[in-house]
């Protein structure tokens, strides 16, 4: 399947696309959506077929899909960012097409090839060219999307699956003025255990998330720091976000065990770190140990790294009602440095040393 074997069919009625001051974080979606089905036409054997860009619109779902019933999802979250020099670069989407992969494998579902994931957000992204904004600090969120379609209700992996990418103009993740956030330390619910799915980007995990979260949130926090599903005592991830610390000259992050999810900008920050000579360590970090670290001043900073919030500065720790500060409770300079670094080749303000960055084509 070559680019333009994608059918395109626009929308004949196109949205008002909100200033970039309302943005928020998805929600508001773009005209289009596209899809790639994986199924058997005619008799043939199961295959990827019917590469189309269409007007956004709802699915038509079989009430027995495989999706709704055994939780066959998978999603990916990336961004097209449009740089100064007005080109529209994907940030590693390479990355992101190996996480779903790798989460369709543990989840008995069949991943489209890098070439079709690759061609079908740059299809979608030509055609949405208009919604990708210009103003500093905004970006089109891409969601490419994979759901079993197959109906039935025996207990089995489906055998039909679609493949979907939407796309949402986007600002900042925890919304304008938010340089850090409160974390609340989560010690009655656990994300992920060992063996299970931690590390797949599957819609269970963030199910499994939600209530801790809201409860955070009722309470002033903008979300929770996880620990571990066995011991309750070691550190895992900061809300949907990868976590890293910095201990004295130490930055510290947790190893990926298979209860934490592989993110993207997880290893981009650590290449980063890596490239300016500073001391990493990936290992298990006990909650005594950081409370401790807090206690007696050597906690500087604590920040999380995503694809929606990027480099997220935490300024307190709360745990038992009480708030523990972090540093200087402002955002650190490995914090800002990382921030600068990674907007800076999203951006295309300076040389891409990694090559990280897909140019698409602006034009549909």
């Amino acid at each position: 399947m070559k680019i333009e074997s994608v059918k395109i069919e626009r929308a004949t009625h196109t949205k008002t696309i909100p200033p970039a001051k309302e943005f928020g974080f998805g929600r508001h979606f773009s005209d289009h959506m596209a899809l790639l089905d994986y199924s058997s036409r005619n008799g043939a054997p199961r295959q990827w077929h019917s590469p189309r860009v269409v007007p956004y619109g709802t699915l038509q779902l079989d009430p027995g899909a495989a999706v709704l019933h055994y939780g066959q999802a998978l999603f990916e979250g990336l961004k097209a960012f449009r740089g100064d020099d007005g080109t529209v670069r994907l940030f590693r989407p390479e990355m992101n097409w190996k996480r779903l992969v790798s989460g369709a494998e543990r989840l008995c579902m069949k991943a489209p090839p890098l070439k079709y994931f690759t061609e079908m957000l740059t299809a979608f992204c030509q055609v949405e060219s208009r919604w990708i904004p210009r103003e500093p600090g905004c970006a089109f969120y891409l969601r490419p999307t994979l759901i079993g379609t197959e109906a039935f209700l025996g207990v089995r992996p489906s055998e039909d699956f679609l493949f979907y990418v939407m796309g949402s103009p986007v600002g900042s993740y925890y919304g304008e003025g938010s340089d850090t956030v409160k974390i609340k330390v989560e010690t009655e619910f656990v994300r992920a255990a060992p063996g299970g799915i931690g590390a797949a980007k599957t819609g269970g995990n963030y199910a499994a998330s939600l209530k801790a979260a809201l409860e955070a949130k009722a309470a002033g926090y903008a979300q929770v720091l996880w620990l571990d599903a066995v011991h309750r005592r070691y550190i895992e991830e900061v809300g949907t976000m990868n976590v890293f610390f910095k201990i004295g000259d130490s930055i510290i992050t947790p190893p990926l065990d298979g209860t934490i999810l592989p993110g993207v900008t997880r290893d981009s920050v650590l290449q980063i770190l890596d490239s300016e000579g500073l001391k990493v360590e990936v290992r298990p970090l006990a909650l005594d140990e950081l409370l401790e670290a807090a206690r007696s001043g050597t906690l500087k900073e604590v920040f999380g790294s995503g694809t929606a919030a990027s480099i997220s500065p935490v300024d307190s720790l709360g745990i038992h009602g009480e708030n523990v500060q972090v540093g200087d409770g402002k955002a650190g300079p490995v914090s800002t440095l990382l921030k600068k670094r990674l907007t800076d080749i999203q951006y295309g303000r300076v040389e891409d040393p990694w090559g990280w960055t897909l140019s698409v084509n602006s034009s549909p």
